[in-house]
């Protein structure tokens, strides 16, 4: 029997830094999964995703560059353009296998199956055998599915998940998207910059609703710019395809005492279905060894990825919230330490991103968050349209918002919706974790002209002593 002192089920982004960081730590370690190394973040997720995301911005940005005198008709072969994503997807994923055998990781294509405390099974895809091969730890890191709903099976040619929608041969002219959440806002944006037309149905009466109005309200309007339509407080029943080949979607009104009667149709040639993910924790024997899950499925864990069955971790997207690659990288280096008989720091700041037109970023407490857990918050905000930088991009749109203890000034989180979004969260999750405090950040010189000018005036702003803005 093969035996190892880790064994990592999944080789997404929670999984392979488990196993990296389990070698770099002196185990033996063996890393399964039942597809390409990578995971959906790296193959079908984040990282295909955002490349055709920042495509589609180029081809947007080209296209509207009137008022800067650019007058250019951009012709996209999407063909061309996937089979660059998909470059990009095999040269990570490659990266990733050679990051692992060099940290002396053993990688396994194959569906394992824990049996009992020490010994799982592995179903190899290739030859179709099973084998056994016996740890002292193991690592769960099955990640998450989208869910489907009722009468849309992925399975169904018109109905798309995410992954289906990342690997369309061409571009649709009508695409109907079920769920305005990140995934759904993400897609619906880069497909209407590259010239289809977007319905979004949406349960609730605003597109990402894990987000303040502040944050999503920019987002929609510059969606409605795009020419993204809206069917808010709606849920898709039902679908069937029409003689001439699309697909007729019928929705009807989510809150039956609304006052709204009948069913309503569009017209769409694919149907996106983006309303969430779902754990993977039935395909990993988890019953074997009555491993605890609350009531959707998730793993429960403790803070350094530890399940009730102490030598058994978790960590990813199967152990529940926040579902982000960066946040299960994490916690597998943790749980790794831990392994390893180390003392690691629990997963500290978390940031989330959205890459809609504008980014949107979020990190630690919102104003609101900070007064319910007691604190007096100062706010301090910068908009784009004062920054050179932005205005010099043509990228005014949105502003940052840093939310401090008015007492003693520590940074507790940040906001922001606009340029680069994503890339400013990473220097307010710094002050964040670090406890840095407004005065620290405002007191750090940061190079002109730059988008991150920004943050540093949001906290002149909340010390009341704005340079390049109004005081309050």
């Amino acid at each position: 029997m093969e035996e190892t002192d880790v064994l990592v089920i999944g080789g997404g982004p929670a999984g392979y830094v488990t196993a990296i960081r389990a070698g770099q730590l002196g185990r033996s370690v063996t890393l399964v999964d039942r597809s390409d190394i990578g995971g959906t973040c790296l193959n079908h997720g984040c990282i295909p995703s955002k490349a055709l995301i920042d495509a589609a911005d180029d081809v947007h940005t080209i296209r509207n560059g009137g008022d800067r005198g650019i007058d250019a008709d951009v012709d996209v072969d999407f063909d061309q353009l996937t089979s660059w994503k998909d470059g990009v997807v095999r040269r990570l994923t490659k990266g990733v296998e050679k990051l692992c055998r060099a940290n002396g990781v053993t990688f396994r294509e194959g569906t394992a199956r824990l049996v009992d405390e020490h010994r799982a099974e592995i179903d190899d895809h290739g030859t179709g055998a099973t084998d056994a091969i016996a740890f002292d730890h193991a690592v769960l890191a099955t990640g998450s599915r989208p869910i489907e709903l009722p009468g849309f099976s992925f399975d169904d040619d018109p109905v798309l998940n995410a992954k289906g929608a990342l690997d369309l041969e061409t571009v649709p002219d009508e695409l109907a998207v079920v769920g305005g959440g990140y995934i759904g806002m993400e897609l619906s944006t880069m497909f209407a910059k590259l010239g289809a037309d977007v319905t979004v149905v949406e349960l609730l009466e605003s597109p990402l609703p894990r987000y303040s109005d502040d944050l999503t309200q920019p987002v929609q309007r510059q969606a409605e710019k795009l020419g993204l339509s809206f069917r808010f407080g709606q849920v898709a029943t039902d679908w069937e395809r029409t003689g001439d080949g699309k697909v007729r979607l019928t929705t009807e009104a989510a809150d039956p005492d609304t006052g709204e009667d009948g069913a309503e149709s569009l017209t769409a040639d694919e149907v996106l279905v983006a309303v969430g993910r779902e754990p993977v924790s039935d395909t990993a024997g988890l019953d074997a060894l009555d491993v605890e899950r609350d009531e959707d499925g998730f793993v429960e864990t403790d803070e350094f990825g530890r399940t009730s069955v102490d030598h058994l971790f978790a960590v990813g997207d199967v152990a529940g919230e926040p579902m982000l690659a960066h946040e299960g990288s994490a916690a597998g280096a943790v749980a790794a330490e831990a392994i390893a008989g180390e003392a690691p720091d629990p997963v500290g700041t978390i940031p989330s991103v959205v890459f809609t037109d504008p980014e949107i970023g979020s990190v630690g407490l919102t104003e609101s968050q900070a007064r319910e857990r007691g604190y007096e918050p100062t706010i301090g905000e910068f908009p784009f349209r004062a920054s050179g930088r932005a205005l010099a991009a043509n990228t005014r749109t949105g502003s940052v918002k840093l939310v401090a203890d008015a007492e003693s000034g520590a940074i507790l989180g940040g906001q922001i919706v606009g340029p680069e979004a994503s890339e400013l969260t990473g220097e307010i999750a710094l002050a964040v974790e670090q406890g840095l405090t407004l005065s620290d950040v405002a007191s750090t010189v940061h190079a002109h002209p730059t988008l991150a000018e920004a943050v540093m005036e949001a906290a002149h702003s909340g010390l009341d002593q704005p340079i390049h803005t109004f005081n309050r």
